[in-house]
């Protein structure tokens, strides 16, 4: 793949498919994988996580994506 971008502020009850497929509308790129961190002891979303992106597209989602809003937040992308 390529490389992993932090994704921060997002919303408890996205799921990681979910915010997959967000980062693939918004950017138009196919080859994309979102992580989102959980709880050990409970399961339960960290609120942030790491999305996998092709090297040559790391600009132009860090400028589209980040702070986009998403379920009434704005996600931070570095």
């Amino acid at each position: 793949m390529g490389t992993s971008l932090y994704v921060g502020n997002i919303p408890w009850e996205i799921t990681e498919d979910e915010l997959t497929n967000v980062f693939k509308s918004v950017v138009q790129v196919d080859d994309i994988r979102a992580k989102i961190e959980c709880d050990q002891r409970t399961g339960h979303s960290r609120g942030f996580g790491f999305v996998e992106v092709p090297d040559e597209c790391i600009e132009e989602i860090i400028q589209k994506m980040h702070g986009f809003e998403l379920g009434n937040r704005e996600l931070i992308v570095n």
